[in-house]
């Protein structure tokens, strides 16, 4: 769809000598259907910036988006903190408030562009979103927790071993295996090795994600006994599983609660776990950002956090240099 196409699918301008780079003529609903469109590209992002923005307008009923300042969002901001603001009535904790900010942040930077024109300034510009606390670091399981796990998803059925065994190889985010469909599987180019096109990622990004011979075989038998389950009519849709994410973080849960007892294992966890046993095996961090989809090295730097304590920290050094003087 082109730009003008986009203009007249989503907004109706009052008048002919109105423009889009004036930020005059749209109402606040129009500029904000505008940016879900032109800039928040997956259905999980975009229910996260819908909620955030509905909540923010409920706070601010008397000002349009315009009319906004760093008054108000710092005000919404404290009300989110304390529990006024909020759509629970409770205090949100630091990332809790940071998810509903950030989406705000970036929807004012978009619209304050000079080639944009919505708003004459940016009133997001002074607001700092609270710390978070990166707790993350802790949320992996062991080798030993991963067989338990895997085992446990066995005994349920083949399509929810498949679902745990992609999680933790292949390091997707849960909305990813949840979009996975048949085509997106694909050899290289000499038919050596199999690999998975992910092109529904965060932020609408795409990436090729290896798939090593073992799972490969997993994704065959169980596509064999979906075939042979299924009625013989037309399938409307390829997914591999055609199960929300809820569901997928339900069947991760269950299956947590009854093989390992001592964690709740979600589907990011695993995620997690991808990434410390690639970094324990020898993988570089290179490797594991392309797998990951991350944007940014810093964030697969965290890993090396957890890869750093399992391995030989400084307590095991001054232990060596005092082993002569501790008594057994």
């Amino acid at each position: 769809m082109n730009t003008r196409m986009l203009e007249s699918h989503l907004l109706t301008p009052l008048g002919d000598e109105i423009s889009i780079s004036e930020g005059n003529g749209y109402s606040d609903d129009q500029i904000v259907d505008m940016f879900l469109t032109v800039v928040v590209h997956s259905e999980h992002t975009l229910r996260n910036y819908q909620r955030a923005i509905k909540l923010f307008r409920s706070f601010v009923p008397h000002l349009s988006l315009r009319e906004v300042t760093w008054r108000e969002v710092e005000a919404y901001k404290i009300g989110l903190i304390k529990g006024v603001a909020g759509f629970s009535g409770k205090p949100l904790a630091p990332a809790s408030v940071a998810a509903l900010i950030a989406p705000l942040k970036s929807f004012y930077k978009w619209g304050s562009d000079a080639n944009i024109g919505f708003f004459e300034r940016n009133p997001m510009s002074s607001i700092r979103l609270p710390q978070v606390m990166i707790t993350s670091r802790k949320h992996y399981l062991t080798k030993k927790e991963v067989g338990c796990l895997l085992n446990q998803l066995k005994r349920k059925n083949l399509r929810n071993y498949l679902i745990g065994l992609a999680l933790v190889t292949l390091g997707l985010r849960v909305s990813e295996l949840a979009n996975i469909m048949w085509e997106d599987f694909h050899t290289d180019p000499i038919g050596s090795s199999m690999w998975l096109t992910i092109s529904r990622g965060k932020g609408g990004k795409s990436r090729e994600v290896k798939i090593p011979k073992s799972l490969w075989e997993v994704f065959q038998d169980y596509r064999a006994q979906s075939e042979a389950k299924a009625p013989k009519v037309p399938v409307p849709s390829s997914l591999v599983f055609s199960i929300s994410t809820r569901q997928i973080e339900r069947i991760i849960l269950d299956a947590g609660r009854n093989g390992i007892m001592t964690k709740l294992p979600t589907p990011h966890w695993l995620r997690h776990t991808n990434a410390t046993l690639a970094l324990l095996k020898g993988a570089s961090l290179q490797q594991v950002q392309e797998t990951l989809g991350h944007t940014h090295i810093n964030t697969t730097q965290r890993y090396l956090h957890t890869v750093d304590q399992i391995g030989k920290a400084a307590p095991d050094f001054v232990e060596e240099s005092l082993m002569d003087f501790m008594v057994r």
